[in-house]
């Protein structure tokens, strides 16, 4: 796990996912909003979007969290990633996450709403696509995604059974 692509709807914990595992493996954590958004809310066109993820994904080791909708070009990071975590919540669990931290322009709202029955099947398509040789992680709630760092954890420390020798 050393080219971490994390998708999912708005509020479903993205990156809240990415620092924690930033945290444990060590790799650079890039938040794709903080990059795509410029201020005022202004998209970055798509040429310089497709432009700045070739520079990023071109670094040895990362973690990416951001799914940017129908802006995004994902499949610039998606064909470079080894792992691809996808966070499956639902639109009530995403809601409920978006009304707690902050107001959120409408735009954000009806991307939400429609989230599982339009966004999600392009992504899946996409990963399908151009992340074939990734592993993929299909996380549905808050359970499987402490699970799944609980397993992060235990695999980081882990290590060989005996250094310098292969297990058998």
């Amino acid at each position: 796990m050393k080219r971490v692509v994390i998708l999912g709807p708005g509020a479903s914990g993205k990156s809240t996912l990415a620092k924690r595992l930033g945290e444990i493996t060590g790799l650079r954590v890039i938040e794709l909003d903080k990059i795509f958004w410029q201020p005022g809310l202004v998209r970055t066109p798509r040429d310089k979007w497709l432009e700045l993820q070739l520079k990023l994904v071109g670094e040895s080791g990362w973690i990416m969290d951001g799914d940017l909708g129908p802006y995004d070009a994902i499949e610039v990071r998606l064909r470079a990633a080894d792992t691809v975590i996808f966070l499956d919540f639902s639109l009530f669990r995403c809601a409920w996450r978006a009304i707690r931290r902050s107001r959120e322009p409408v735009d954000f709202w009806l991307w939400l709403l429609r989230y599982r029955r339009r966004s999600r099947p392009l992504l899946m398509q996409a990963i399908s696509n151009h992340a074939a040789a990734a592993t993929i992680h299909l996380l549905g709630d808050p359970d499987a995604v402490r699970q799944f760092v609980v397993d992060v954890v235990h695999n980081s420390q882990a290590g060989p059974p005996f250094p310098g020798k292969e297990a058998s």
